[in-house]
This record gives C-alpha cells, sequence and structure tokens, in this order.
C-alpha cells in the first residue's frame, strides 16, 4: 500500500523539478547569448556602466555609490536572515517526530511513511541552507566592491575588475532568490505531489514574464551585440 502511494511522488516530483530546471538552463542559455533579452542580462549591462561612471567621477558621485551598495547589501542580509531562521525552524520540526508526522498523516495523495516525511523536510531545509550560502557569499562580494569601487583612477583596481565583482555578487543573490523561491513547491509537498506538479507549473510562466523584456527583436539583436562587445 505504501509503495503504491509513492507513485505520485516518484513520478510528479521529479517531473516538477525537470520543468523548474530546464526553464532555469534555457534562461542561462538565453542571458549568454541574448542579453538583453532578459531581465539579469539588461540589469548586468547597466551595472557595467554604472561602476564605470561612479569611478570615472569618484570625487563626485563615492557617497552615492555607497549608499547603493548599502541598500543591495541590507536587501542580501534580509534574505539570508530570512532563509537561516526558516532553517531553524525546520531543524526544530525535523528534532520532533511528532512535529513532522502528525500534518502528514492527513495528507491525501501521496506517501507519508517516515523515510518520505523525512526527505520531504530534509530536502527543504537543504534548499534554505543554500539559499543562506548564496546569499552570505553575494554580501562578501558587495563588501569588496564597497571598498574598491572608491579607488584613486591612478590605482591598479580597473573597472572591468569591479564590474566582475559586482555581477558574481548579483549573480548568487539571484541564484539565492530562486532557490528561495523554489522552496515553495517543496513546502506544498508536505501535503501532497499534486501541490508541488500545480506550483511548478504555474510559477514558471510567472518567471518568464519577470526575467524576460518584450519589445522591439531588431532592436535588442543590436543591443545584445553592443552588450557582448562591452
Amino acid at each position: 500500500m505504501e509503495w503504491k502511494k509513492c507513485y505520485l511522488d516518484v513520478l510528479l516530483v521529479p517531473l516538477s523539478f525537470m520543468i523548474t530546471i530546464g526553464y532555469h538552463i534555457w534562461l542561462w542559455y538565453k542571458v549568454r547569448n541574448q542579453p538583453l533579452s532578459t531581465i539579469i542580462g539588461t540589469n548586468n549591462h547597466g551595472r557595467r556602466l554604472w561602476v564605470s561612471t561612479i569611478m570615472e567621477d569618484n570625487d563626485k558621485k563615492n557617497i552615492l555609490a555607497v549608499q547603493t551598495l548599502r541598500n543591495t547589501i541590507m536587501g542580501a542580509t534580509l534574505m539570508a536572515t530570512t532563509s537561516i531562521l526558516l532553517c531553524s525552524g525546520l531543524a526544530a520540526v525535523i528534532s520532533s517526530t511528532y512535529s513532522v508526522k502528525k500534518p502528514i498523516n492527513d495528507s491525501l495523495y501521496g506517501a507519508h511513511g517516515e523515510f518520505m516525511v523525512a526527505l520531504k523536510y530534509v530536502t527543504l531545509l537543504l534548499v534554505f541552507l543554500a539559499s543562506f550560502m548564496c546569499h552570505s557569499l553575494s554580501i562578501r562580494f558587495i563588501n569588496q566592491v564597497n571598498f574598491l569601487i572608491n579607488c584613486p583612477p591612478e590605482s591598479t583596481v580597473t573597472c572591468d575588475y569591479v564590474s566582475e565583482l559586482l555581477e558574481k555578487a548579483f549573480t548568487l543573490n539571484a541564484v539565492g532568490n530562486r532557490l528561495f523561491y523554489s522552496a515553495l513547491p517543496l513546502m506544498l509537498w508536505i501535503f501532497g505531489p499534486v501541490l508541488v506538479f500545480v506550483s511548478s507549473i504555474t510559477m514558471v510562466p510567472m518567471l518568464y514574464h519577470l526575467d524576460f523584456v518584450f519589445g522591439n527583436s531588431k532592436k535588442k539583436d543590436k543591443m545584445d551585440e553592443i552588450a557582448n562587445g562591452v
């Protein structure tokens, strides 16, 4: 009986992961080849121009740079704190057998044996830990940029180097956010695999409309050529 209940978990949960991972692989391909057709690529291009502008006129814009980076650190810190707090809550739930098993016994679909329950909570815990790590590393890179962006023009620190550090910081921040978002379907997995599948196929179209710039394709192609040359 337990194996029959596992059928939906075995089929729908991996399929949900494949849909989400496949979308992000395609998004990564678009960011690499047509950066200005995506929000991520457009923002990366804009940040490179911003770093160049700040470092060329550092005497007048150094305070602006520090304030902007400080706000970015505050956002990443909030996400990192939220992730580690959720990790602590999940660890407390996992440590209590009664708390873990009781909500699952009323589940209508999927398995809710001890192994499956532990797998659900541990997977969710690992996702939040990975999100925390990404946001922590993002804060580390932004702190480095915070110092280097105010270096004098005659120093060995170049705009390209600072831009690369800032791009790494925002890439890690984006990965941490996506991991945090992916925890929502995993939370719903506690109540059954059907909700995981429905949540995944609903989230992907929403992310698509948030990740891509819609407009004149010819104009974007020309801008992509300019961006690739930067």
